[in-house]
C-alpha cells in the first residue's frame, strides 16, 4: 500500500498533529514502508496457532484474595504527620 502526501496530510490533520510541508513526503515514505511490513506479516499462515500472551508457557503462582489489615498499623501511621485513634488525620478539602 503506497501513502501519499495527501494521506499523511489528513491524518495529521484528524490526529491534529501540525506537520510542515516539507516533512509530508518523508513522511509518506516512511508510512508506505510500515504499511509493507504489514502486509508482510498478513501473508504469514497463523492457522491453528493459538494466541499467546508470553513466549513462555508459565502460570504465575496465585495466591489467595484474603483482606488483612497487614498487622502493622504503627508503623504505617509511624509516616503520617498526624493521627487519630488508629487513622490518618488530613486537612478539611471541601467547606
Amino acid at each position: 500500500m503506497s501513502v501519499t502526501k495527501a494521506d499523511v496530510r489528513k491524518v495529521a490533520r484528524l490526529s491534529r498533529i501540525a506537520v510542515p510541508e516539507e516533512k509530508l513526503e518523508t513522511l509518506a515514505g516512511e508510512l508506505s514502508g510500515i504499511m509493507g511490513w504489514i502486509e508482510q506479516l498478513n501473508e504469514v499462515d497463523v492457522d491453528g496457532v493459538e494466541p499467546m500472551t508470553s513466549v513462555v508457557a508459565a502460570k504465575l503462582p496465585m495466591r489467595d484474595d484474603a483482606v488483612t489489615d497487614g498487622s502493622i498499623q504503627d508503623q504505617v501511621l509511624a509516616n503520617a504527620p498526624k493521627t487519630d485513634e488508629g487513622f490518618f488525620v488530613v486537612p478539611k478539602a471541601v467547606e
